[in-house]
């Protein structure tokens, strides 16, 4: 069953239709390279059969494993987020088109931890953060539509809110968003 843009499934107890929550890939194993060309930072790539995460030589244990952590949880992120099915350019262009938005140029998975998504205005860009990949469908449509007004209005303008609330659920998506900052960030018991 699916309904318009927004991805849907049937609840076998009610029969009523809820959003479709993909689920993550499984971890891949992690490989740290110590380098004794590094000084300061790390970098960390996924392989076909891992992440590769290199780091300075010199580095304390203490210090090295947070750095490892953190970087795989974001890369770990990314894929999940590319893994769940979302064509997030397509999915733009569809409510571009809908609610009579300007189209973007591209639409990407970004990590962002500041915020749900960016765009940049003047060469059509959004990124969107990979915080958002497990949300239900309606909420990123809202987040898609409130980055789209923002390539015709980048400002937080009476203007930009009449392109943004053209998504009839764009107020209910801020609150789900709003709740997700406050640390009830489990999208599978929304309401």
């Amino acid at each position: 069953m699916s309904s318009t843009l927004l991805d849907t499934a049937s609840d076998a107890a009610t029969g009523t239709a809820v959003d479709a929550v993909p689920e993550a890939p499984p971890r891949l194993p992690v490989r740290v390279i110590r380098s004794p060309r590094r000084r300061k930072t790390a970098a960390a790539k996924i392989l076909p059969d891992c992440i590769e995460v290199r780091v300075p030589a010199g580095m304390t244990p203490d210090a090295e494993a947070e750095m490892v952590a953190s970087l795989v949880v974001r890369l770990e992120r990314k894929r999940a987020a590319e893994a769940g099915g979302v064509n997030l350019a397509e999915r733009a262009v569809k409510l571009a088109s809908r609610y009579g938005l300007a189209q973007p140029e591209s639409v990407t998975w970004a990590e962002q931890n500041d915020r749900w998504a960016s765009c940049t205005s003047a060469r059509g860009t959004i990124r969107v953060s990979t915080r958002l990949a497990r949300v239900p469908s309606w909420v990123l449509d809202a987040v898609i539509v409130h980055e789209l007004a923002h390539l015709s209005e980048p400002n937080h303008s009476p203007a930009f809110w009449e392109l943004a609330n053209r998504y009839p659920r764009q107020e209910r998506a801020s609150g789900f968003l709003e709740a997700m900052s406050a640390g009830h960030s489990d999208p599978c018991h929304t309401v």
